[in-house]
C-alpha cells in the first residue's frame, strides 16, 4: 500500500513556538553522585531490600533499616505439606491395609466351594472379599492373600451364585469389605480442602496486613500500612537543571518553585504559600519526567515517582489506599516532590464511566483530590503531573488550590533541535561532514527523545559500517529509516512497480507545482513496512498555524496519487488508503472545528479528543459531512488538472523513480525539470488562481 506524502502532525497538532524539550547529556541522563555537591544527607549503607512499593524514590534521608521478621517461603510450606501427606498415606497403607489381590472369577468360585470365603461385598458385577485363611493365587506366582476383589461375567447365573455364597456361611455384606486407603489416609484426604483454605486464608490476612513475617508488599498486591523509607546509597545520582538543555522557558516557570523549595521563609514571611500542584503538559518524549526530575534535584529534596496506572487494580479501594500511603510517605520527608506520569488515565473527567460512578478510577482520583486539600502549603510537598492529553482531564484537578499551574512541555523549535542534538552528540564522534544545524532543519516536529533515538540510530549505523566516526550519511540513512520506515526486501512485479512510480510521483509533482507548499525532500518506491512507497516532504521552518489556502494544498497533494493512478491506468487502487485517511481528517476540521466553511460559520461542530458525544444536531452534522465532500471534490478535481496538463513532468519523476528507485530533493526536481525548491504560480500558466485555492 502506497504511504501518505507528508510526515507531519495533523493541522492543529503543532506545538505552540519558542517551546524546547527536555533532552539528557551525551545520549543519555547524565546525574552526578549526591555526595559530590549536595548538602542533604543522601548516604548510607543499604539495608534489608524491602518488598517494592508502586513508586520510585530518591533522595530520601538515611535511616536504619526497619527489623524485618524471616519471609516464608511459601513454596517450601507447599511442598512440605505435600511430603507429610504423602508419609502419612504410604504408612496408613502399609499398617491400615492388606494388599487386596485381584483373582479371576474361577478361583473365587474354588474358594467359595472350599467354604474358604468368610465374607463378600458386591456392587454391580465387582466383588470384593476376605477368605477365612489365607490361599495363594496360581496366576500370579502363588503369591498369598486374603483380600481379594474379582469380577462376575455378565453370563453368570446370579440367583445360582447367591445359593452357593448362603450354603458355604458367606457373609453377604452391604458396606465394603476393603478400602483403597487406611483411616490416616482417608482421614488427611477429608481434611486436606479445609488445610489449603486455612493456609490460603492466613496468606491472605497477613499479605493484607502488610507484613507480619515479612508479609510481601502489603495490601492486596501493596496496598498495605507503609514501611520505613529505603536509604539511598551514597552513590545515588540525581538529576538538576545543569543536566537538562533547551528548558529556558520551561525553566523559568518552574524556577520559582525550585526556589520556594529552597528558601521557603523568604516567601513565608510575606504570607505566600507554595502552588500545591504544577501540570506539565505536551507531547510524549518532550522530556516532562526528566523535568521534574530536575526540580526535585535542583531543589535538593526527596522526589517520589510513580505512574497513574499503577495505582489501579481490580479490586476497588486498592489505587485510593496506594495513593493514601504514597501522600504519607512524602509527609514524612517533606519538603518533598510528588510525580505522577500520565495523570489522564485516573483524571478522566468523572461521570461518564459504564461500570458506575464509583469505580477504582474515580475513588483513587478522589483521593487524589483529597491529599491535596489536605495540604496546608507550609508543609513543602507539591505534586507535578504529566500528561499529553490535559483537555480530558477532571476540572476538579485543575482548578486553583490543587493543580495551580499549567506549564506547556511542547516540542522543540529548529533552534531547540540544535541544543538537544548537541547535547546528545558530546560523547558521539562525529565526522567534519556532519551539520547539525542541517540535521535539525530536516527534523521538523521531532521531540527531545525522537532526536535522541536519531543520534543513537546513527551510532549503530557507524558501527555497523565499522566507521570511527558517525558520519553524515549515517545520520541522513537513520533519519530516512526514522521518516519513512525500514526497507523491506520484497520483490514487486514490474507494472506494479510502475503503478507506484506515478502514485509517488503524483505526490511528489504536486508538491513542487502547489505555490507555498512544502519542499519535496524525497522520493522512494522501495517498500517500506506496509506502504509500496514514500513521499517525504517537510517545510523549511516551523509552522505553528495553517490557513485554508495551506490545508487546501495539503489535501490536494495527498490526493495527487490516486489522481495520477485514474489519469495514467484508469483505476483506482487501494493504495491511497493511507492519503485518504488524511484527506478526511483535514477536511473535517477546517469544516467542523476550524471554521473554514461559509456554509457552516466560525462555529466548533465536532466533538474534541476524548468525547465521543456529538455536539451539534443531525441535520447540522449533514450539512458538515455536504461541506466535507465539496471541499475534497474541489481539490481532487484540481489535482487531475494539474496532472494533466503536467503529464510531461510526472512521466519524467516516473522514469527517474524506475531507474534509480529513490530521488533526493535536488534530484527529484530536476527529474521534474523544477528549478529547485524555488517554486512560484503553477507553470501551466493560465488558471494558477485556480489550482492554488490556498
Amino acid at each position: 500500500m502506497t504511504a501518505a506524502s507528508e510526515a507531519r502532525p495533523l493541522p492543529g497538532t503543532t506545538p505552540a513556538a519558542g517551546r524546547r524539550p527536555v533532552a539528557a547529556k551525551g545520549g543519555e541522563v547524565v546525574e552526578r553522585p549526591a555526595s559530590q555537591d549536595r548538602k542533604g544527607p543522601d548516604t548510607g549503607g543499604p539495608g534489608e531490600e524491602e518488598e517494592p512499593k508502586p513508586w520510585r524514590s530518591e533522595g530520601l534521608p538515611s535511616k536504619p533499616p526497619a527489623p524485618r521478621r524471616p519471609r516464608i517461603n511459601w513454596w517450601r510450606f507447599a511442598l512440605t505439606l505435600l511430603l507429610v501427606y504423602a508419609g502419612f498415606f504410604l504408612i496408613s497403607s502399609f499398617f491400615d491395609g492388606r494388599a487386596v489381590e485381584t483373582v479371576s472369577y474361577t478361583q473365587f468360585t474354588h474358594q467359595v466351594e472350599a467354604k474358604n470365603v468368610k465374607n463378600v461385598y458386591a456392587k454391580g458385577f465387582s466383588i470384593q472379599g476376605e477368605l477365612k485363611k489365607a490361599a495363594q493365587d496360581p496366576d500370579s506366582g502363588n503369591r498369598s492373600y486374603t483380600r481379594f476383589s474379582t469380577e462376575m461375567p455378565v453370563f453368570a447365573d446370579q440367583h445360582q451364585l447367591y445359593q452357593q455364597l448362603t450354603a458355604a456361611g458367606v457373609e453377604i455384606r452391604a458396606d465394603p469389605v476393603t478400602g483403597d486407603r487406611g483411616f490416616f489416609a482417608n482421614l488427611l484426604l477429608s481434611l486436606l480442602p479445609v488445610l489449603f483454605l486455612a493456609a490460603l486464608w492466613i496468606w491472605f490476612v497477613r499479605r493484607s496486613s502488610g507484613g507480619m513475617m515479612g508479609g510481601g508488599a502489603g495490601g492486596l498486591g501493596g496496598m498495605g500500612r507503609p514501611k520505613s523509607a529505603t536509604p539511598v546509597d551514597a552513590g545515588k545520582v540525581r538529576v538538576d537543571f545543569d543536566d537538562v538543555a533547551g528548558i529556558d522557558e520551561v525553566e523559568n516557570e518552574l524556577a520559582e518553585i525550585v526556589d520556594y523549595l529552597k528558601r521557603p521563609d523568604r516567601y513565608r514571611r510575606l504570607g505566600a504559600k507554595l502552588p500545591k500542584g504544577v501540570l506539565l503538559a505536551g507531547p510524549p518524549g518532550t522530556g516532562k519526567t526528566l523535568l521534574a526530575r530536575a526540580v526535585a534535584g535542583e531543589a535538593d529534596v526527596p522526589f517520589f515517582s510513580a505512574s497513574a496506572s499503577e495505582f489501579i487494580e481490580m479490586i476497588v479501594g486498592v489505587g485510593a489506599s496506594r495513593v493514601r500511603e504514597l501522600f504519607e510517605e512524602a509527609r514524612k520527608v517533606a519538603p518533598s516532590i510528588i510525580f505522577i506520569d500520565e495523570i489522564d488515565a485516573i483524571g478522566r473527567t468523572r461521570g461518564g464511566s459504564t461500570v458506575g460512578g464509583h469505580d477504582e478510577r474515580e475513588q483513587t482520583l478522589n483521593q487524589i483530590l483529597t491529599e491535596m486539600d489536605g495540604f496546608s502549603g507550609s508543609e513543602g510537598v507539591i505534586v507535578i503531573a504529566a500528561t499529553n492529553r490535559s483537555e480530558i482531564l477532571d476540572p476538579a484537578l485543575l482548578r486553583p488550590g490543587r493543580f495551580d499551574r499549567t506549564v506547556m512541555v511542547a516540542a522543540p523549535d529548529a533552534g531547540g533541535r540544535v541544543a538537544i542534538l548537541e547535547v546528545h552528540t558530546r560523547g558521539v564522534p562525529l565526522a567534519d561532514d556532519v551539520s547539525l544545524e542541517r540535521l535539525a532543519k530536516n527534523s521538523p516536529g521531532m521531540t527531545g527523545a525522537d532526536l535522541a533515538n536519531l543520534v543513537n540510530e546513527a551510532a549503530l549505523l557507524a558501527a555497523k559500517r565499522s566507521n570511527d566516526k558517525v558520519h553524515a550519511r549515517d545520520f541522513a540513512d537513520a533519519l530516512e529509516k526514522i521518516q519513512l520506515g525500514t526497507a523491506r526486501a520484497v520483490v514487486i512485479p514490474e507494472e506494479e512497480r510502475r503503478r507506484t512510480a506515478y502514485h509517488e510521483a503524483g505526490h511528489a509533482l504536486l508538491g513542487m507545482l502547489q505555490p507555498g507548499a512544502d519542499p519535496v525532500r524525497k522520493i522512494s518506491i522501495i517498500p517500506r513496512g506496509r506502504a509500496l512507497g514514500v513521499t517525504l516532504s517537510t517545510p523549511d521552518t516551523d509552522r505553528y498555524a495553517y490557513d485554508e489556502r495551506y490545508l487546501r494544498g495539503r489535501i490536494v497533494g495527498a490526493l495527487g496519487g490516486m489522481a495520477a493512478e485514474q489519469i495514467v491506468y484508469g483505476v483506482i487502487t487501494t493504495g491511497a488508503e493511507n492519503d485518504l485517511e488524511q484527506v478526511t481528517a483535514i477536511a473535517r476540521g477546517m469544516v467542523g472545528r476550524w471554521g473554514m466553511s461559509p456554509r457552516i460559520g466560525p462555529l466548533t461542530i465536532l466533538p474534541g479528543s476524548g468525547d465521543s458525544r456529538p455536539a451539534a444536531a443531525p441535520a447540522t452534522l449533514a450539512a458538515v459531512d455536504e461541506e466535507t465532500r465539496r471541499i475534497v471534490d474541489e481539490c481532487y478535481e484540481i489535482a487531475q488538472d494539474v496532472l494533466k496538463e503536467n503529464r510531461e513532468r510526472l512521466d519524467g519523476i516516473v522514469i527517474a523513480l524506475l531507474e534509480h528507485e529513490t530521488l533526493g530533493e535536488a534530484e527529484a526536481y530536476a527529474a521534474a525539470g523544477l528549478p529547485g525548491a524555488a517554486r512560484g504560480p503553477s507553470p501551466s500558466g493560465s488558471g494558477s488562481e485556480l489550482r492554488s485555492p490556498r
